[in-house]
């Protein structure tokens, strides 16, 4: 099974806190493939520079953790910004709409506590 994790499961994870232990489950699995999209490096980039948030070492080092957890770091293709154009607007959230664009077009499940994730038709687990 192929995953796609939203950010805030991957700073979770990264810093060793609870998910659900549905998501756990699915992690643990030895034959997941776990993916982190650049696009949450760009999150949280943005949000360490307005001040929302504090990542020791900052964006550099959140990706090297991601690549330390062996986790994939996926980029951006086109067809995941064509995608969200036909998405409906459940969420305005830029990132989490790319985010929820890639899981559908890469057809992997998303890993996401967000509420608003299940109104669109991508596969979702928490």
């Amino acid at each position: 099974m192929r995953y796609l994790i939203d950010t805030h499961v991957a700073l979770w994870l990264l810093k060793g806190e609870q998910i659900s232990e549905t998501a756990k489950a699915a992690l643990d699995d030895v034959t997941a493939e776990v993916f982190v999209s650049i696009v949450s490096a760009w999150e949280i980039a943005v949000k360490i520079g307005a001040g929302k948030l504090k990542y020791d070492g900052g964006v550099k080092a959140f990706i090297d953790d991601v690549k330390l957890n062996e986790f994939k770091l996926l980029g951006v293709e086109t067809s995941y910004i064509e995608k969200i154009e036909e998405l409906e607007y459940h969420h305005r959230d830029p990132f989490d709409r790319l985010l929820i664009a890639t899981a559908i077009v890469d057809d992997m499940t998303f890993l996401s506590a967000d509420e608003n994730v299940p109104k669109y038709d991508v596969n979702w687990l928490w």
